[in-house]
């Protein structure tokens, strides 16, 4: 049985009437009756009760038409919820992100965009190790992936650039260096170095300092960096960011001393992207690119 067959046991059923009910399908009437006949024939069962005069649902029709009409409603909703999927209105996106996503504003400003504008689709979030991110996103393990550049990438993966900010050294607060109010990149390299997870950062400072950084091994995520410092295990070198939101007893920062040292958020995402609701993302997160490049 199809849902034409349905279509036209509702249409009869609801008017009573085969030759209008014909015509409300932009059918013959004859042909309304193969199909009714169909459905009896199938269901082994009497649905309706002509006569010349009337035609009448019998007990086995009125129910029948109880359970034609929840299937027909149900059919209409998952054709359009189809369609809706197919606009890339309904679905799910699975995004990981750093803490640094998070603590500039963007992750959370950009998600509350994306769910006020599609807010049948769901977003499922998680907070991973940067370094696997992109492969992540390359084998489908995630849709899209907040990540500080630079930072390898599968040939299938590609990032777009969202917002430039700046590092910060953080200091132990009894560190003789937390006395200055800013920083020479020299003043650092007698410095055990926490790197965080992005060390692009510690290795410009120790490039303008002219020296080689003694590193520990990143503890994790930035909050693990900054527990460290707290604890007086060395510097760090960390986004302006965690310096707006992340304050720590026994923690200080301090700008360092000339031309600023640049970072950025991008987004990692698969090169061709086959989702509606990913690519709906990704539109969003372009509007934002282009918007930043007028201002």
């Amino acid at each position: 049985m199809e849902l034409r067959h349905f279509r036209c046991f509702a249409a009869a059923a609801e008017t009573l009437h085969f030759a209008r009910a014909a015509e409300q399908l932009g059918i013959s009437p004859p042909a309304l009756t193969k199909q009714i006949q169909e459905i009896e024939r199938l269901l082994d069962v009497r649905l309706f009760q002509r006569t010349k005069r009337s035609v009448h649902l019998t007990s086995a029709g009125e129910v029948f038409r109880e359970e034609v009409i929840r299937t027909l409603h149900q059919a209409a909703l998952a054709e359009e919820a189809a369609r809706r999927a197919g606009r890339g209105e309904i679905g799910r996106i699975e995004i990981g992100y750093i803490a640094s996503a998070a603590y500039s504003g963007l992750l959370q400003t950009e998600v509350a965009r994306f769910r006020s504008a599609y807010p049948q689709v769901k977003l499922n979030l998680v907070e991973a190790p940067m370094d696997g991110l992109p492969v992540m996103v390359s084998n489908g393990g995630i849709d899209l992936a907040f990540i500080r550049p630079p930072v390898p990438c599968p040939p299938d993966v590609t990032f777009m650039t969202l917002i430039y900010d700046d590092f910060v050294a953080a200091l132990p607060e009894d560190s003789p260096l937390a006395q200055k109010d800013t920083l020479l990149a020299a003043d650092l390299a007698t410095e055990q170095f926490i790197l965080p997870e992005q060390a692009s950062g510690t290795m410009e400072v120790a490039r303008r300092g002219r020296f080689v950084p003694r590193t520990i091994t990143n503890p994790g995520g930035l909050v693990a960096v900054i527990t460290l410092v707290s604890l007086g295990q060395g510097v760090a070198i960390v986004p302006v960011s965690v310096m707006q939101r992340v304050h720590m007893p026994g923690v200080v920062y301090r700008k360092i001393e000339g031309k600023s040292i640049p970072g950025a958020i991008a987004l990692a995402s698969r090169r061709h992207e086959k989702s509606p609701v990913v690519r709906a993302f990704l539109k969003q997160l372009k509007s934002r690119q282009e918007t930043q490049a007028d201002k």
